[in-house]
Order: structure tokens, then C-alpha cells, then sequence
């Protein structure tokens, strides 16, 4: 339900909903940083805080008052008054990395870079400049513990197992897998991403891949380069 609560600098009442009544409480009842703007508008205070969150949470890092700017469609002069108005308001802080809102100041900032492997070499793969084409940051809780690195899917090899064509696939460093795990093995001296089946009984290694339309890799023995620990879709 929304609250009619009094506005800042205009007169009158208007309901509000709970999100937008967080911001007013700290726009015209925080007692230390009490500022009235002429002609404030509350939805923009609002479109301004959601961008800087949204853009944060893609790209952890603050959106330029260009980008606010073409996000909210507010005009930049218009934005950087808010921006100020808001920051001396207690509703925005601004740091080294940017514009903060609460949210994004609770938020985890412990970071990895992951290196980025576009073209799997036919070879070992190792960390070396040339097979290195960027690095992605990504949370530490989320990538989790170890030495990663990422490939880019190429082919539907593996779309039953929701790989799909162009998704990045975080690998862990390892030289070992158990059966059933997702592996990029170098096989006859190419590397490929399919799923670990060893059969000692049968002096073999099935590289079986996710998809009902191509045939299992049979081969005497493979290198296990890493396992597969998560996907990051392509939009």
C-alpha cells in the first residue's frame, strides 16, 4: 500500500510507494543533510538510484552522467544537479569507484580476474599472452576457490547440458576429473569440451558430448586440462 506523505518543495500530498518513500525519508527528513531542490522530482531521484544499482551490477563499477544520462533520459546538466543534490542529501555517496547508493556500499567487492581464452590452442592450454584474448572480473563467492580460466563455447557440442554456442564456460585448473564431469581434455592433440567417461575395463576414454545428434570420441587416453564449474549465457 502507498502512504500520502508531504512532498519536499512542492505543496500538496501524493502516494508513494515504499520504495519511493526510502528516498523521501532521506530527501526531506534526514535531519544532518536536509536539502530542498526546486522542482524535485522524485521519480528521477529514483531512475537515477536504480540506474546507478543496475549498472553496478552488471559491470561492477559506476555508470558515467553520460550513460545515467541516455539510461534515465534525462538531460546530463539535469543529472549531475540531481546527482549533487542527492549526494548532499545522503541518498548517493561518491568514492574512487563512483557514485554508492546503500545498497551498492553493502554489496561484496572481492573480485578475481579470470583470463579469457577465445580459441582453444591445439596444445596445452597454459596462461601464456598469446592465448589470452581479455579477463572478466567476477565476484570471488561466485567463481569460487582456485586457479580459473575461461573458454567461449564454439558448436552445440554441448547444448543438452545448456552450453550453448557463444556462452562462456568457467574452467578450473586441474589435471584430474571425476566420471561425469564436464572437461576440457586434449585428445590427439586437440582440445575439446565433453563430458568425462573413463572406462579402464576397456583400456579407454569416452568424450561423450551433450547432444543427441553426434557421436561419443573414443580415444586410449587424454590429458585433462580443467573441469567445467559454470556457464555464463550469451544474451
Amino acid at each position: 500500500m502507498g502512504q500520502s506523505v508531504p512532498m519536499c518543495a512542492q505543496g500538496g500530498t501524493q502516494i508513494y510507494t515504499e520504495a519511493e518513500l526510502s528516498v523521501l525519508w532521506l530527501l526531506c527528513f534526514e535531519k544532518r543533510k536536509v536539502f530542498i531542490m526546486a522542482n524535485v522530482k522524485v521519480d528521477i531521484i529514483i531512475s537515477i538510484k536504480q540506474c546507478i544499482e543496475n549498472y553496478f551490477d552488471t559491470y561492477n563499477s559506476s555508470p558515467s552522467v553520460r550513460e545515467i544520462s541516455a539510461s534515465t533520459g534525462v538531460s546530463k546538466s539535469t543529472v549531475q544537479r540531481y546527482l549533487d543534490a542527492m549526494e548532499r542529501a545522503g541518498i548517493i555517496t561518491k568514492s574512487d569507484l563512483g557514485f554508492e547508493t546503500p545498497y551498492i556500499s553493502k554489496t561484496e567487492r572481492e573480485m578475481v580476474s579470470v583470463a579469457k581464452i577465445g580459441t582453444i590452442p591445439c596444445g596445452p592450454l597454459d596462461d601464456r599472452e598469446e592465448y589470452i584474448d581479455g579477463y572478466v572480473r567476477l565476484p570471488k563467492s561466485f567463481v569460487g576457490k582456485g586457479s580459473f580460466f575461461i573458454l567461449t563455447a564454439d558448436g552445440n557440442s554441448m547444448i543438452d547440458a545448456g552450453i550453448d554456442d557463444g556462452d562462456m564456460v568457467i574452467i578450473r585448473k586441474q589435471d584430474y576429473a571425476r566420471r561425469g564431469d564436464i572437461v576440457v581434455a586434449l585428445a590427439d592433440g586437440q582440445s575439446t569440451l565433453k563430458r568425462y567417461y573413463p572406462e579402464p575395463e576397456n583400456k579407454r576414454i569416452v568424450l561423450h558430448p551433450e547432444n543427441e545428434e553426434m557421436d561419443d570420441i573414443i580415444v586410449s587416453s587424454c590429458l585433462i586440462q580443467g573441469v567445467a564449474t559454470k556457464v555464463i549465457k550469451s544474451l
